[in-house]
């Protein structure tokens, strides 16, 4: 063996002391972590009176002038500028007042598991190389398929959300239904118009962005009718297309509606249809008692997509995919690699998470979901979502009562409500509105636009959200429809040419 030169040795152990930073040692890890915690535990503290939404977003430029790796900066002033230019601008979504969209939620116990999991960098991949790591992310979709009602023979995976869950069942679907290219433009896919964006974004992923799409018509819940979906797949055989994959929702990100999954699951079976259920947002709510008859069916899905990080209030970056035949996912996702061969034997026990899915390199997202539910128990998930579901339903009310014109009565958590204003345009009132509540900042709220009309939503799933944070939701919008009402000019420019001369739209 050729003997290390002094040169060479020297220029090692200068580079070894020049990249020591990178791991520091125990005292100055006590230093960051303090600084770090002192500034996690002013925010939490200081939580309530932040506001959810700053409209004024100039502090974020100063992240730009700051630059990155050209000199090093303290970690108190970088604490500081993050707390200005990323927590301080735009949407707090850990706040209470977070009533916008469905909020990611961000419970301190996964915030100690991403911790550990950044810490140890245990890899999540591979059984080969972290079996303990595979195994808690196995025992925690167990759990889900349990709660979902899937048989053993079910397999899943932790994804970073529902977008890349849905792509995982798209891919699935394709292949468990033999689709090639020359198949894409006969293949239909059936789904309500309400279906969340990023389905019709997984066809176009995993190729097939030819098939064709129905919107199948909805009943007043605005629910899918399976009678009008029998007739749709009816009418495609009869035109020699393929009817091949039915979507349907378990809480549509509009109005949660919840589609009648068992009825759907009928024609799926008979119609050999691959039946899909995006549950993202309304999927956890299974664990309460009373909202499972409205989830009946969703044990007879072919996959299904929950997002952890909405119903189990967990940060983001927690999706899930469960495929009721674990072989069809595993199939549509095989792949090998000769520098892999010493992982193979080890797939015995049980697949490897980079088996099932688009990822190779995989975080340890196993730890935040498994970390909370042992440390609380199941107990105080059901809780807080059955508490949503009475805010939601004590907000239907109250916003009815204050003159807003309400719609559906929530089957989960959001509310769609608008003003009606005496004369003008009632979209551009509402979606004045809205914006002035965001001005306001107080809580944050959206909008959607249903059939063209401009609806407010209001969606209950923050874990911090409680009764006073809804009853200041509900002073914030009287008192904002009140400057409105005083001040027209805020939302009559945007009103179309003479729509002041007649009534408010629909």
């Amino acid at each position: 063996m050729r003997s290390i030169s002094s040169r060479q040795r020297s220029r090692i152990l200068e580079l070894e002391e020049a990249a020591r930073p990178l791991d520091p040692d125990a005292g100055e890890r006590d230093r960051l972590m303090a600084e770090v915690h002192a500034y996690a535990q002013k925010f939490l503290t200081g939580l309530p009176e932040r506001p959810a939404y700053e409209y004024d977003k100039s502090s974020v430029a100063e992240i730009r002038e700051l630059g990155v790796g050209t000199d090093t900066r303290p970690i108190e002033r970088l604490i500081d500028r993050i707390d200005e230019s990323v927590v301080g601008a735009g949407l707090v979504p850990s706040h209470a007042g977070h009533l916008g969209y469905i909020p990611g939620g961000g419970i301190y116990a996964s915030s100690l598991a991403d911790y550990l999991a950044a810490v140890t960098n245990e890899y999540a991949g591979v059984r080969f190389t972290g079996p303990g790591a595979v195994e808690m992310e196995n025992v925690v979709l167990g759990w889900m398929a349990l709660l979902a009602g899937y048989p053993a023979t079910c397999a899943g995976n932790l994804a970073s959300g529902g977008s890349i869950a849905s792509l995982i069942a798209v891919v699935t679907a394709r292949e468990a239904a033999g689709l090639r290219a020359r198949d894409y433009e006969r293949a239909v896919v059936y789904s309500s118009s309400h279906l969340h964006h990023c389905l019709h974004k997984a066809l176009g992923m995993a190729g097939v962005g030819e098939a064709v799409r129905r919107d199948v018509p909805l009943d007043g819940e605005y629910r899918m009718r399976t009678d009008a979906l029998a007739e749709l797949v009816a009418e495609d055989r009869a035109r020699g297309l393929r009817p091949w994959l039915v979507f349907a929702s378990a809480g549509t990100v509009d109005i949660g509606a919840i589609d009648p999954l068992a009825e759907i699951a009928d024609v799926a079976e008979r119609e050999d249809l691959w039946f899909h259920v995006d549950g993202a947002y309304g999927g956890f709510f299974a664990l309460l008692e009373e909202i499972r008859p409205a989830l009946a069916g969703l044990e007879r899905s072919d996959s299904l997509v929950l997002d952890p990080h909405k119903g189990m209030f967990l940060p983001y970056g927690t999706g899930a995919v469960l495929v009721r035949d674990g072989k069809a996912l595993a199939d549509a996702h095989a792949s090998g690699a000769s520098y892999l061969q010493d992982t193979v034997e080890a797939e015995r026990w049980g697949p490897s998470p980079a088996a099932v899915s688009p990822e190779l390199t995989k975080h340890f997202r196993g730890l935040r979901v498994w970390l909370p539910l042992l440390l609380h128990g199941e107990a105080p998930f059901e809780a807080c979502l059955r508490e949503k579901l009475e805010l939601a339903r004590y907000f239907h009310g109250e916003i009815g009562a204050l003159g807003f014109e309400v719609g559906p009565e929530p089957e989960l958590s959001v509310v769609t409500y608008r003003w009606v204003p005496e004369s003008g345009d009632a979209n551009a009132f509402n979606r004045a509105l809205v914006d002035e509540t965001h001005r306001d900042g107080r809580v944050f709220l959206s909008s959607t636009t249903i059939d063209g009309t401009v609806w407010l939503r209001m969606a209950a799933l923050a874990f911090r959200t409680h009764l006073d944070t809804i009853d200041l939701a509900l002073e914030v919008l009287r008192e904002s429809v009140e400057k409105l009402e005083t001040h027209p000019e805020r939302w009559c420019a945007a009103s179309p040419a003479g729509a002041l001369a007649g009534g408010g739209s629909g």
